[in-house]
């Protein structure tokens, strides 16, 4: 059982997002925190497993309370919840020690896999922030800075196509994006895409970019 306290300063949000997890018997929501001190007191108290963080709070920031909780517990893991696109903030988060950052448009589903990978040590940004992180690197990923010749030594079992793919996944398109750009069908997209993913050895297309960019392809 995943242990999951719950940051959020609207009451129906929190309550929209308690519901959420009725359906998922593996995690639970063990507390509410509808301000950052409260949320940095109660993670000492109950001790979960996974913090999901409103950024937008309004006593200290979603930010500034991950710092603090952190650095009480360093086993928590923290999942950043934003309503809109903040390059600044998602370095900031990052910079904070959140594990994840994620717009409030996520599919359910979706949200559940990023808790379940997230627990398991997994770092999973958001992929609308992928552009974001291709144009303003600041050095929370680091480049190694490879040729793309190396890049493609190492990773040599990527067919030509699957690197084509894999620069639009950078870039930040949907399959169905990829499939117009390269005069594909959008099956034949998603199927390169989980062949990269799956020679990356990564857990998604965010995943799959964010390597790409640390190995110098793009």
């Amino acid at each position: 059982m995943i242990k999951i306290l719950l940051v959020e300063d609207q009451k129906l949000m929190r309550i929209g997002i308690r519901a959420l997890f009725n359906d998922y018997p593996d995690m639970e929501i063990i507390g509410e925190a509808t301000n950052g001190k409260e949320a940095i007191e109660k993670s000492k108290l109950i001790k979960p497993d996974i913090v999901l963080m409103d950024i937008g709070l309004e006593d200290i920031s979603g930010i500034d309370a991950t710092k603090q909780i952190l650095e009480n517990n360093k086993n928590i893991k923290v999942i950043m919840l934003t309503s809109h696109i903040d390059d600044g903030e998602l370095n900031a988060s990052l910079i904070a020690g959140a594990n994840a950052y994620v717009i409030k448009d996520i599919n359910t589903d979706y949200l559940m896999n990023v808790i379940r990978m997230v627990n398991d040590g997994a770092m999973w940004i958001d992929p609308q922030m992928v552009p974001f992180i291709k144009d303003k690197n600041n050095g929370i990923i680091p480049s190694r800075q490879l040729s793309r010749s190396a890049f493609k030594q190492s990773h040599s079992n990527l067919t030509q196509r699957e690197y084509e793919v894999l620069k639009l996944v950078v870039d930040g398109q949907s399959n169905s994006e990829i499939a117009q750009t390269l005069t594909i069908s959008e099956h034949t997209a998603k199927a390169h895409v989980c062949n990269i993913i799956q020679k990356l050895v990564v857990d998604d297309r965010t995943q799959a970019a964010v390597k790409a960019l640390k190995e110098g392809l793009v």
